[in-house]
């Protein structure tokens, strides 16, 4: 048993390993490693302003009020950022197999997933948790809902399960590279833009989209779902109240999905040869 639990902890010492070679080789300069995560916080709190601007228009977007679109944003800017810092370099696949730099990572002794993962790991990754824990802290605080020990569980764990989802679909779109090179735009339109529209009430949408979004591409549990039960909202699609609950179990069924298509990607590899 703690043999087991040695080799399941192995992988992430490794990964915190490299990715700490990364920070202290950003640290030599540190003056343009503040700039640049204050830079990035920055830039990832314009979608936050943008909501805000919306509200000055309008009192409720698709009848849901300002704190409420806020808990949505922060919830699912915080599981984004959170996936984007551990899993965001998986994107940069498909540049590895066209330029052949995959076959190297191939003969070390480290997975090639967390060397993609943490290749060029940068501590301005680390500045777009701010703006969303800070929008997220605010929205509790301001949001009109009856809370209970359930309903504050189910924060936490829905900003995990989110973060899984995405990391999920991170690996599966960098999965898909080891096919088609240049799918690095639809690998993008899964994760920033399922980070996008997760940041607004689903009732914004069609119904035939959500619907999509649900049993498709499952972004509708990133934080929608467990949303509306800690909103006390319906749900517009009329799906049982086990719904609500149900990230866990579709997060676990992403990295599944995930594990298994990168474990086929490396076994169907064919080096480039240059």
């Amino acid at each position: 048993m703690a043999e087991a639990g040695r080799a399941a902890a192995r992988p992430l010492a490794t990964y915190a390993l490299l990715a700490w070679t990364w920070i202290r080789a950003a640290a030599q300069y540190p003056v343009s490693m503040v700039l640049l995560a204050t830079a990035t916080a920055v830039v990832s709190g314009l979608d936050a302003a943008a909501i805000g601007l919306l509200f000055t228009r309008a009192p409720r977007i698709a009848g849901f009020g300002a704190s409420e679109v806020l808990f949505l944003y922060g919830t699912s800017a915080l599981s984004f950022a959170i996936s984007d810092i551990l899993l965001g370099g998986t994107e940069r696949l498909g540049q590895h197999v066209r330029e052949g730099t995959l076959d190297a990572m191939l003969v070390r002794p480290v997975s090639p997933l967390i060397q993609v993962a943490t290749e060029d790991f940068s501590p301005r990754r680390l500045g777009k948790l701010l703006p969303a824990g800070t929008i997220l802290t605010l929205a509790l605080a301001n949001a009109d809902v009856p809370w209970t020990p359930g309903r504050l569980a189910l924060v936490p764990m829905m900003v995990l399960c989110g973060a899984l989802i995405f990391a999920g679909l991170w690996v599966l779109g960098g999965a898909v590279q080891f096919v088609l090179v240049e799918s690095h735009g639809a690998t993008k339109s899964l994760t920033y833009g399922g980070a996008y529209l997760t940041q607004y009430p689903m009732t914004v949408f069609a119904r035939d989209f959500v619907r999509g979004v649900t049993f498709v591409v499952p972004l509708a549990f990133v934080n929608w779902q467990p949303a509306l039960y800690v909103l006390d909202r319906p749900d517009p699609l009329a799906l049982p109240g086990a719904a609500r609950f149900a990230s866990p179990a579709v997060a676990a069924a992403v990295c599944a999905a995930a594990a298994v298509a990168w474990r086929a990607g490396l076994r169907h590899y064919r080096s480039t040869g240059s």
